[in-house]
């Protein structure tokens, strides 16, 4: 009896190779767009202290409490899987001395934590981060989300909503959870048992509530705008004004708190209504506090995630570059085989345009012709034993099924140069 297929582990996915080849996009329009606004790539660790989480994400946060995958190192030191880039990104900048001056990061990779499936929300994720640190002023808090928008328009994510807040510093913070704390505990009888549990380690996190039914009581919630000392209320004054400048729309929403707690000041998300209840694509916003919190001095920051799942359901992926793509059959033994090999390396080395698959496993010469047709190629190279014995290659155009032409193998690489500059690649599907 065969043995039962081992399946995959609920909540992650496999990236099948025409999937993979379109995130790979993404990921090359994330990075132009990050590189060339200044930001470096800083690549960390997946696995880190639990602690770490622990001072950074929040204690009482639901990441910290039920979702973090957790194990125990060599010296019973608790490690956890990072469920989120941020906190790692401070620790490595600490660490390395980053933290000093002005520095703009990127980084993309997976995040893990241990959730309920559904759609766009899975146990292992993968993000795009976005970070400056040493930046006070409003101007970079509006340049984030000015690329964020750009990375959207590029990959032809259309319809999101841009919501902005400001969670002040800590001393309206403190002021508005006091009373924020009072007036729940009013309500108390109507809250879920979440938000009991909050209410005391931190009431914003009761804003924050995806439960249907507490949204009306939420709605009565005092509002954080009147608490906001001045510096916080002018740095976000200035933010609206910024985004105005370069046209792009926005609105408040004064219970947007995001649910971390080394959130400050300015708090956004790119909110949309296609992927159910998990509606925010991108979001982030300051931390002025982390740095100092992980045992740096005081230094503002701020940055944002963005979900690639989320982004490819969503997007309209970027054409490849602009590579001519050819597929070599070969029709014959060892020898043709040989010639095939050499030939291969040659364009290689020769024709940096070219994207060359070449045929393996045997098989007849129609076979060989399907296989090329189906593998996306815009030309079919073919050697076999005459074409050997008169020095040439077949070349023939797959798209417009042209007849083939007789090149010698020493006028290839030219022949080649001459049809890409007058076609252009269609994407490889395997």
């Amino acid at each position: 009896m065969p043995a039962k297929p081992i399946q995959s582990v609920r909540g992650v996915w496999d990236l099948k190779p025409d999937e993979a080849s379109a995130w790979r996009r993404a990921e090359e329009a994330v990075r132009a767009t990050l590189e060339g606004a200044g930001y470096g790539e800083f690549r960390v660790p997946v696995l880190e202290h639990a602690e770490l989480y622990r001072r950074s994400v929040g204690e009482h946060t639901d990441i910290v409490q039920k979702e973090m995958y957790n194990l125990e190192g060599s010296k019973g030191q608790m490690l956890t899987l990072r469920p989120e880039a941020t906190a790692g990104i401070v620790r490595a900048a600490l660490e390395h001395g980053l933290h000093r001056g002005r520095h703009r990061f990127w980084c993309a990779g997976p995040m893990f934590r241990r959730e309920r499936p559904q759609r766009g929300r899975l146990r292992q994720f993968h993000q795009f981060d976005a970070e400056a640190i040493g930046y006070a002023g409003p101007d970079i808090d509006a340049e984030l989300i000015a690329l964020a928008a750009r990375i959207f328009r590029e990959m032809g994510v259309e319809g999101l909503v841009l919501e902005i807040n400001s969670l002040g510093g800590p001393d309206c913070r403190r002021a508005y959870r006091q009373n924020l704390r009072a007036y729940f505990q009013d309500h108390f009888e109507s809250l879920d048992a979440d938000s009991r549990l909050r209410l005391n380690a931190n009431p914003l996190r009761i804003l924050d509530s995806r439960n249907p039914e507490m949204s009306g009581l939420i709605a009565g919630a005092p509002d954080i705008a009147e608490f906001l000392e001045p510096e916080s209320a002018e740095h976000l004054s200035a933010l609206e004004s910024l985004l105005a400048s370069i046209g792009l729309p926005y609105r408040r929403n004064s219970r947007l708190v995001r649910g971390l707690d080394y959130y400050s000041r300015t708090v956004f998300e790119f909110l949309t209504d296609r992927l159910g209840a998990q509606n925010a694509v991108c979001a982030g916003g300051r931390y002025d506090g982390l740095v100092e919190q992980l045992g740096g001095p005081p230094t503002p920051a701020v940055g944002w995630a963005m979900g690639i799942e989320r982004l490819m359901e969503l997007a309209s992926p970027p054409p490849p570059p602009g590579r001519t793509r050819v597929y070599l059959v070969l029709i014959g033994g060892l020898a043709v085989q040989q010639s095939g090999l050499r030939l291969a390396e040659k364009l290689r080395n020769e024709c940096a345009f070219l994207d060359l698959e070449m045929h393996c496993g045997g098989g007849r010469a129609a076979t060989q012709m399907r296989r090329a047709s189906r593998s996306g190629a815009q030309y079919a190279l073919i050697v076999g034993e005459r074409e050997l014995a008169a020095g040439a290659a077949g070349l023939k155009d797959l798209r417009r099924q042209s007849e083939q032409e007789d090149v010698p193998l020493e006028a290839l690489p030219q022949a080649l140069e001459e049809c890409a500059a007058r076609t252009r690649t269609i994407p490889f599907h395997g």
